[in-house]
């Protein structure tokens, strides 16, 4: 059976599927050639991430597939009722990237408070002739050891988000609509573990008591975080977005970022990825990333170890 990873996939998920006896075609197809290539190829498995798309017209057109894979979380850009409607089985890898996308906010919330965001820009111009008044500049960062952290979607990602706050000496705030309370799991030197448990409460309340807040919710109808949210929060709030584009209103970040009501902010994702507005690419109190979340060596390794796995036992049962 042949496996077409579209979007590609680590070497060792590739190891793991050629030893299950699988064919792996990494070829880059356009979405547009898409169809015609599964159907010319009989490909039994498509595996994606973000950039290719499998809508209901797809699937119908292509009965030789009998897995779609998505090699991360989110499954927006699968029609995933339809596809198992019609006998397919759609696979993700949700736990798989969860530790990398939480170090990216915290990659991001440091860079925050420290203004390593704006300084990377300014010093290649200016760190010759403007040194001491660029020094002045950004001598008025925060320590987070202390602040308060409040994680919107308490699942996988965001308890690891969690787990290293609570390391550093921050206190942890969650909410999740589906999530009462969870244990934290801390692990240290020699198997010694502490566990935390952490009951979640309404977002409304967790606005209000939050010096940072990060998202970490699947795509959403409407926006999470929006005007009346910021309204509430503290002053000189932090704002995280490394979930999904349109949960938090883009918009409305802009404005209190330009009335100091947010004191910076990072986006991971966009509203209108892969072209984010010029607005938001220009803004000097916006910590910028590529959607690369799940972008590590270590995560992209699990991600084809765990996609080949599921495939084997759907395809090559015991």
């Amino acid at each position: 059976m042949k496996i077409l990873a579209n979007d590609g996939v680590s070497q060792s998920g590739v190891d793991a599927m050629e030893k299950a006896g699988f064919e792996v075609i990494t070829t880059n197809v356009a979405q547009d050639q898409l169809k015609d290539y599964i159907n010319k190829n009989d490909i039994s498995v498509l595996l994606v991430r973000s950039a290719t798309t499998v809508r209901k017209e797809l699937i119908d057109a292509c009965p030789s597939l009998k897995i779609i894979g998505r090699g991360g979380v989110g499954m927006d850009n699968i029609d995933v009722s339809y596809a198992k409607e019609k006998g397919l089985h759609v696979i993700n890898t949700p736990a798989a990237s969860s530790s990398s996308v939480a170090e990216l906010v915290f990659a991001h919330l440091y860079g925050g408070v420290r203004y390593l965001y704006d300084s990377n820009r300014a010093m290649p111009l200016e760190g010759d002739t403007n040194f001491k008044a660029l020094k002045k500049s950004y001598a008025k960062g925060r320590e987070l050891r202390g602040k308060t952290i409040g994680i919107i979607g308490f699942g996988r990602i965001g308890r690891e988000v969690a787990k290293i706050a609570l390391g550093i000496g921050m206190k942890v705030v969650a909410s999740d609509n589906y999530v009462g309370e969870a244990e934290i799991e801390l692990e240290f030197y020699n198997h010694q573990t502490i566990k935390i448990p952490i009951k979640t409460e309404p977002v409304s309340d967790l606005i209000q008591h939050s010096d940072f807040i990060t998202l970490h919710v699947p795509a959403q109808k409407d926006y999470v975080i929006g005007k009346e949210e910021i309204s509430k929060m503290k002053e000189g709030v932090g704002i995280i977005n490394a979930a999904r584009g349109g949960v938090l209103d883009e918009v409305a970040l802009v404005d209190a970022l330009n009335d100091g009501k947010v004191s910076f902010a990072a986006l991971d994702v966009f509203e209108k990825e892969p072209k984010p507005e010029i607005q938001l690419l220009m803004n000097e109190k916006l910590s910028l990333s590529p959607h690369i979340g799940a972008a590590t060596l270590e995560a992209q390794d699990r991600i084809g170890v765990e996609l080949a796995e599921q495939i084997a036992d759907i395809l090559q049962p015991a």
